[in-house]
């Protein structure tokens, strides 16, 4: 049965991960564009979906670094865009966790080779 959990898991985070894109996209419609925000909004729509499709090739040390790029991302666009910085918090929160998870993968990838 540990097989079949750590199946589920991998499932659940390619989920989180492809919904949090999700997110990453709708956010970035919901900006006016503006020679400001475009370069933010490219940026960021790079970033959040190549988390998970790092995930999914198993590169967890490159969705971790798209994780922290995103972060970054979504705090330059709330103070670029005031009224979204509510949403931008809640994605950054997002992102944070999805860094924390990855960044166990990595050290316990690095543990084992030890």
């Amino acid at each position: 049965m540990p097989n079949d959990e750590n199946k589920k898991k991998k499932y659940d985070l390619e989920e989180r991960t492809a919904k949090f894109a999700e997110e990453i996209i709708d956010f970035c419609k919901s900006i006016k564009p503006s020679v400001i925000t475009i370069p933010i909004i490219s940026q960021l729509i790079k970033a959040g979906t190549s988390i998970g499709a790092n995930y999914c090739e198993a590169d967890c040390a490159q969705s971790k670094k798209e994780s922290k790029e995103t972060k970054y991302w979504l705090q330059m666009m709330a103070r670029a865009v005031p009224e979204v910085k509510d949403e931008s918090k809640r994605l950054w929160k997002e992102a944070n966790e999805l860094n924390l998870i990855f960044s166990s993968i990595v050290n316990k990838s690095k543990n084992k080779i030890k």
